[in-house]
């Protein structure tokens, strides 16, 4: 009985640090540079983190970069739009390592999975 339940425990281990994909953050940033931009953790197992470019095509050379979380279905699409009577064109890319999107540590990330699962283990081993 006791291989089952480290069986049991080994598998929600697996499943909780899938769920602990930490990405950079960024509403708004120019020239490359992300303005205001924080470490988030993405809401489900189904999401990645992006960097995405929105470019105006009546300028040219004003690009507008995002970053975050981002449903995997949306990876890779390039999407068209207008705002305010200005055509847009927009671009995601996705990877799904901490912080793949642009953040210099994943410390953040492994202390998160670390403070969930170490109750969990101690727990077990009663």
């Amino acid at each position: 009985m006791n291989t089952i339940w480290k069986a049991v425990f080994g598998l929600s281990t697996i499943i909780v640090a899938a769920n602990c994909l930490t990405c950079r953050q960024c509403s708004v940033g120019i020239f490359g540079s992300c303005l205001f931009g924080s470490d988030a953790i993405c809401a489900n197992s189904t999401e990645s983190c992006y960097t995405g470019e929105a470019q105006f095509n009546a300028t040219g050379s004003l690009t507008l970069h995002t970053r975050g979380c981002l449903d995997s279905d949306l990876c890779g699409l390039t999407l068209t739009g207008s705002v305010l009577g200005g055509a847009y064109t927009s671009a995601y890319k996705c990877c799904v390592t901490d912080l793949c999107n642009g953040a210099t540590s994943v410390q953040l990330s492994a202390a998160l999975c670390a403070a969930i699962l170490l109750p969990l283990w101690e727990f077990w081993e009663l």
